[in-house]
């Protein structure tokens, strides 16, 4: 704690004339004041410092073992065909990678108002990457795939942008979900509905951004407790069969379930289904892949672990392992290579796949594109009024 210079400070009294101090004030912690010599004034002590919130290593392993999932099942899209095991694994890993990601952002978006401070950093830390991010995207697709025809549009998402538009809209909303009595049921309902309603379109991939919402308003719904109870030695073993289970089921519905139920990104229409499958669909995903995040969030250390520092790093993870996986099929890479398909070059693809991410969420790499991620952008707004 900061102490005032001495030349400010009255000098003690002599030993004779000094009152003696309670016993009890020897309990005093170092932020509490000191009782004023006898005859003097109050000594000059500093204001003791706001708590910083320290960092839940737990919720950083659950985020990086999250982008690894994310970067791994992306790296098994050119080389899945032909493996019924790998196109159930994906499945398996498709079914709650992105649910357990929505469900922890919504969580810490908990405390979300319409202040300035949260507006300024919801628009340096979301929009501003959206922006750049989707035209990064737009201009390597025209010039590593030879796309001349490739437009710039901020409101056609490409590839794995599309979660920061939706992390936008739901951020945004998050004052109403918290209002309302039964927010889950109702963000259920609207994702029911956006199943069966082909007129919506692909404008910000609102398909996705309202198939997704229930997941983010659970998350607004949880508490602290509630996951300690997940984190419950008797759910770690529930979920081992529940793995097991989900696996052998994948395993047998794979060469049938079409993939854009997991993806979420169009109506059932447009997947050629009834209309009504859309709405029954949408049931039958959230709870199995609630029940799958549950597991993996079971399993998730809560100590810290070497990784943990990279939890806070995910955001540079998510945004350009989407440039080695796209780079790599601009290539040919996996063309060229059959044997990628094989059980050794599936390992192969899979390790090379959370090696990169691992390396894209290290601080060195977030030092190097906070101008991109975060950057300050002190200029465009207005400076918050002084506090008397």
């Amino acid at each position: 704690m900061f102490q005032a210079p001495s030349v400010f400070q009255r000098a003690p009294l002599p030993p004779a004339t000094r009152e003696p101090e309670p016993r009890r004030e020897q309990t005093l912690t170092a932020t509490a004041p000191r009782p004023a010599p006898v005859g003097g004034a109050p000594r000059a002590t500093a204001p003791a410092p706001a708590p910083t919130r320290k960092r839940d290593p737990y919720f950083d392993n659950v985020k990086y073992l999250a982008i690894v999932l994310v970067a791994v099942a992306h790296a098994w899209e050119p080389v899945m065909d032909g493996s019924r095991a790998t196109r159930a694994l994906y499945m398996i890993v498709y079914a709650f990678h992105m649910p357990a990601f929505i469900l922890v952002s919504g969580y810490f978006s908990r405390n979300f108002d319409m202040t300035a401070p949260k507006v300024k950093r919801l628009i340096t830390g979301v929009v501003v990457p959206y922006v750049l991010f989707e035209t990064a995207y737009s201009l390597f697709k025209r010039y590593a795939d030879d796309s001349p025809d490739m437009a710039i549009s901020l409101v056609d998402p490409f590839f794995l942008t599309w979660f920061l538009i939706a992390l936008f809209i739901w951020r945004v909303t998050t004052p109403i979900w918290l209002s309302l009595r039964h927010p889950l049921p109702v963000a259920l309902a609207i994702a029911a509905l956006a199943s069966i309603s082909p007129e919506i379109g692909d404008d910000l991939d609102l398909q996705r951004v309202l198939q997704f919402l229930p997941f983010f308003v659970l998350g607004l719904l949880l508490k602290p407790e509630h996951f300690q109870l997940v984190r419950r030695r008797e759910v770690r073993l529930l979920s081992v069969p529940l793995f097991a289970g989900a696996l052998l089921f994948a395993y047998w519905i794979a060469p049938h379930m079409q993939l854009g139920w997991l993806y979420r990104a169009n109506s059932a229409q447009e997947m050629g289904a009834p209309w009504w499958s859309g709405a029954v669909m949408t049931l039958a995903m959230f709870g199995c892949a609630l029940a799958l995040t549950i597991g993996f969030l079971a399993w998730a250390p809560g100590g810290a672990r070497w990784f943990t520092v990279l939890g806070a790093g995910t955001i540079c993870g998510y945004l350009l392992h989407g440039f080695l996986i796209k780079g790599a099929g601009y290539a040919g890479l996996f063309d060229r290579h059959a044997w990628l398909s094989d059980p050794v070059g599936l390992v192969v693809v899979s390790l090379a796949a959370a090696a990169a991410v691992t390396l894209m969420c290290t601080p060195q790499v977030g030092r190097a594109l906070k101008w991109a991620t975060e950057p300050e952008l002190s200029w465009a707004f207005r400076k918050a009024p002084a506090k008397r």
